[in-house]
Parts: C-alpha cells; sequence; structure tokens
C-alpha cells in the first residue's frame, strides 16, 4: 500500500525514497498539506508531512474522510497538530522525538557570527568589487555572556561551542541539565538571562505557555547592542514587537531562521510575487538582520535520521506497537 508523503524537498527525496525501500511503497509531492491538497491523500491510509503542513482540524477531517488512518510527521515539532480532534477521529499520529541537535546549534551559531561580523554585507560587497570595511566591525565574542533559552540537547550542543568560544554562559529551562552546569553555565530567571547576555539563542519548544516567550517587555530588557538567534519555532517572538525595537536602532544583530508567520511562505518559491506580509517585508530590510528559511535542521546526518525515524514510526503502526514518538496512539 502506498505512502503519500507531502512538502518534500528535492534534496530529501532520495533520502526517503531509501528509508522506505523494501519496506513501503512511497510516492513523494512536492506540495504541503492544507485544506486545498488534503483531498490528494483520498485512498492513502498514512500520510508524511513536514514542519509546515496543515494538521488542523479541517485537514484531518478530510483525510479521515479519505481513509487516511496515520499522519507520520517528520519533525520534532507538533504544535502544527490539533491532537485532540486526531484522537477523536481515531488517527495515529507520530512525529520524531530526537534527531543531530548539532544541526540547529551548529546553524545558531552560523546564524549569530554572521550578523556579529556582517558576512552577509561584506559579501554583497565584494561582489560589486567594494572592499571598505566601513560598517563592518563586529565584536569579539570571547569573554562575552551568552544567555540559553531551553538546555535540552540542541541548547546543550549550542552551550558547547559557547565554551569553547570562551564566553560565559546563563541558563534557563524548566529543568537543569547537569552537562550544561559541568560547562559552567549558572541558571537564572529569565528576565536576568535577557538583561545581562550578550548573545540571546532560543532553543524551546513552541507550546501556549511559550508562545511570545519573547514579548515586547522582554525585547526592551534586552541589551540595546545584544544579539538575538531563533533557529526553534518563530511563535517564541512577537514579530511585531522586534520590528519596533529594530526601528528603534535596538540591537547589533538578529538572526532568525524561523518566523511565526512562515506557514505558506517558507519552503517555496515567492520571487515573482507581491510580498503580502508586511511584517516579514519590514524585517529583511533592516542591514542587522539576518532570516533564513527554516534550515537549520537541513543537513544530510539530521535529515537522514528525520526519514529513518519517519520509517520506523510507519513500521511499528503496520506492527502495532508503540514507541516515544506516537503523540496519538492507535485506536
Amino acid at each position: 500500500m502506498e505512502i503519500l508523503a507531502f512538502g518534500v524537498q528535492a534534496d530529501e527525496k532520495p533520502l526517503i525514497e531509501r528509508a522506505f525501500r523494501d519496506r513501503e511503497d512511497v510516492r513523494c509531492l512536492d506540495v504541503f498539506l492544507n485544506e486545498d491538497t488534503a483531498p490528494i491523500a483520498a485512498g492513502h491510509e498514512i500520510v508524511s508531512t513536514s514542519v509546515n503542513a496543515d494538521l488542523g482540524a479541517g485537514v484531518l477531517e478530510i483525510l479521515a474522510a479519505g481513509g487516511t488512518r496515520m499522519v507520520a510527521q517528520r519533525s520534532t515539532g507538533f504544535n502544527n497538530v490539533d491532537l485532540d480532534t486526531a484522537e477523536r477521529l481515531g488517527m495515529t499520529v507520530s512525529r520524531v522525538s530526537y534527531y543531530s541537535p548539532y544541526s540547529v546549534a551548529e546553524f545558531a551559531w552560523a546564524l549569530a557570527m554572521a550578523v556579529n561580523r556582517r558576512i552577509v554585507r561584506a559579501s554583497i560587497r565584494t561582489r560589486d568589487f567594494d572592499f571598505r570595511l566601513h560598517g563592518l566591525m563586529g565584536r569579539d565574542l570571547h569573554g562575552r555572556t551568552a544567555g540559553v533559552l531551553g538546555t535540552g540537547k540542541i541548547g546543550e550542543a549550542f552551550a558547547r561551542i559557547a565554551h569553547g568560544f570562551g564566553m560565559r554562559l546563563l541558563g534557563w529551562d524548566v529543568a537543569e541539565n547537569p552537562a550544561c552546569a559541568e560547562l559552567g553555565m549558572r541558571y537564572v530567571p529569565k528576565d536576568e538571562l535577557l538583561a545581562r547576555s550578550d548573545l540571546i539563542t532560543l532553543h524551546v519548544p513552541l507550546m501556549p505557555e511559550t508562545r511570545h516567550l519573547i514579548d515586547a517587555a522582554a525585547l526592551k530588557s534586552m541589551r540595546d547592542d545584544a544579539i538575538l538567534v531563533n533557529s526553534s519555532r518563530g511563535g517564541l517572538i512577537d514579530t511585531a514587537a522586534l520590528v519596533g525595537e529594530l526601528r528603534a536602532g535596538r540591537f547589533a544583530g538578529v538572526g532568525l531562521d524561523v518566523y511565526e508567520a512562515e506557514a505558506g511562505l517558507f519552503f517555496l518559491d515567492k520571487s515573482l510575487e507581491a510580498v503580502e506580509d508586511d511584517t516579514l517585508a519590514r524585517l529583511v530590510t533592516f542591514p542587522n538582520v539576518l532570516v533564513t528559511s527554516h534550515q537549520a535542521y537541513y543537513t544530510e546526518d539530521a535529515v537522514g535520521q528525520i526519514v529513518d525515524a519517519t520509517a520506523r514510526n510507519v513500521l511499528d503502526y503496520r506492527e502495532g506497537r508503540r514507541s516515544e514518538n506516537v503523540l496519538v496512539p492507535r485506536s
């Protein structure tokens, strides 16, 4: 029986086909799952979805009516899934609870270094044979303070790199990570971390209680010359409030791999269309801001682990097993 995989990137397709080889027939689509595309899944018991899929009640109803009984999401986050509706419909929903934390941590550092050392501006200049240094001055990060919001596996990997840079470490989380404490990290209240950190990075999941974790008040409490990096979920930051602070000339740099209204934009080519999102359009105009397209996880290692775990989730469903990756059990 064929599995239908939505939102498959060109680089991802051979990895998916390899992971399912000799197990299942899989058809890969580059379109993303939403109410318009959900009818395509009619007749498919299992569908696989990407991080920006719409798995709200309306889409799940369409999938269930077409015979879908399992949704295998190829991501760790599941804030896009209406789990209550899935349970009511008797659908199994799985995710990938673990993949390489280094992919995201290393990319977060790439963003931090790029905005600190003005790499994008320098690259654009040199393409025009403009080799001036004016406006390209950054700062040593050695001896400065990194504040890590969320010290799970990815936050720990980021902290290890920061430790290698010779930075002081502040952490905030619901539970302390002993490995981070061994690096010299000191856990403090969020407000203190924001006020004292030169570099702030977000590595917490998006849940109702963490939505706009960095709100207007949090942004105002940060140093004027702080660097802010978000490679987790866009909804952690109140983007409108961030734009307001940037308009006031604050922050040495902001690196965003995620955006709270990225669904319907990220992973797609919108270069020939008028941009309707005024907030995003304004955000990308600031010279100290770098926005990338939710690619922090996108390494051969991490994506390979994601699709392998997805294939195991499907096999577990077929054979009636449950694992830590199951969000809604098979009824």
